[in-house]
């Protein structure tokens, strides 16, 4: 039980954070026109193909002593960021960064360039054009950035291994709890976590799917109405 309470723990941070800096950065390659935006997009979708033991191996170099985030963050809080909890934050960050940031991007793309020219003809700024024409009809995007990013996060093993190592009540994640059990030949055990984790992620899905299905039919109506009125 530990062990998923410190996994939804760690999801619901690196889901926030995502979410916070996601939108901004979605935003900038949507509707960026800098010819050298595909590097940035293909940093960001790095981890989609690599290896997670070869991410978490790079991050918990950086963490190290030696590292750059490991020496600002001794120098900051008197201690390693390495095989923490503040380590996995970081580290699932980074990991499930495409599975926030993607969506967001496809949802901002799909808005009709007219409803934003019109925005712009209207006098609005580009941040009132965002908070009141594309962040709205966006959600479903927002949605599926933010479940996708928390269910990624539920079910991370390689990289937090890797940075956390298996720390009780620290960084011992349900995932490497299960793997414990399967090591200790506790079947049963992680019979019981394995499942519980596939309700969760099912029903996390399921949600996702539906609430996208009628905020989706919602927008629609909200935008045909006017129309059909004439």
């Amino acid at each position: 039980m530990d062990a998923l309470l410190l996994s939804f723990r760690l999801a619901l941070c690196v889901s926030a954070i995502l979410l916070a800096g996601g939108l901004p950065l979605a935003y900038w390659l949507a509707y960026s026109n800098w010819r050298g935006k595909f590097l940035l997009e293909a940093v960001v979708a790095l981890p989609l193909v690599l290896p997670p033991t070869v991410l978490g191996f790079y991050v918990l170099i950086a963490m190290g002593p030696r590292g750059p985030l490991g020496k600002a963050w001794q120098t900051f809080f008197g201690h390693g960021l390495a095989f923490t909890f503040e380590g996995l934050v970081l580290a699932s960050v980074l990991y499930s960064l495409p599975f926030a940031v993607q969506p967001l991007i496809a949802s901002f793309e799909s808005v009709d360039q007219k409803l934003l020219d019109a925005s712009a003809v209207l006098g609005a700024g580009r941040l009132r054009t965002f908070c009141r024409v594309i962040l709205p009809l966006s959600i479903p995007g927002l949605i599926t950035a933010l479940v996708l990013s928390f269910a990624h996060t539920m079910g991370e093993f390689g990289v937090v291994l890797m940075v956390g190592g298996n720390l009780a009540g620290v960084t011992r994640t349900v995932s490497i709890d299960i793997y414990d059990h399967v090591q200790s030949l506790e079947y049963a055990k992680a019979n019981r976590m394995a499942l519980v984790l596939l309700l969760i992620s099912f029903a996390v899905l399921s949600v996702v799917y539906a609430v996208n299905r009628q905020v989706g039919r919602q927008i629609g109506r909200r935008l045909w109405t006017p129309w059909t009125a004439k």
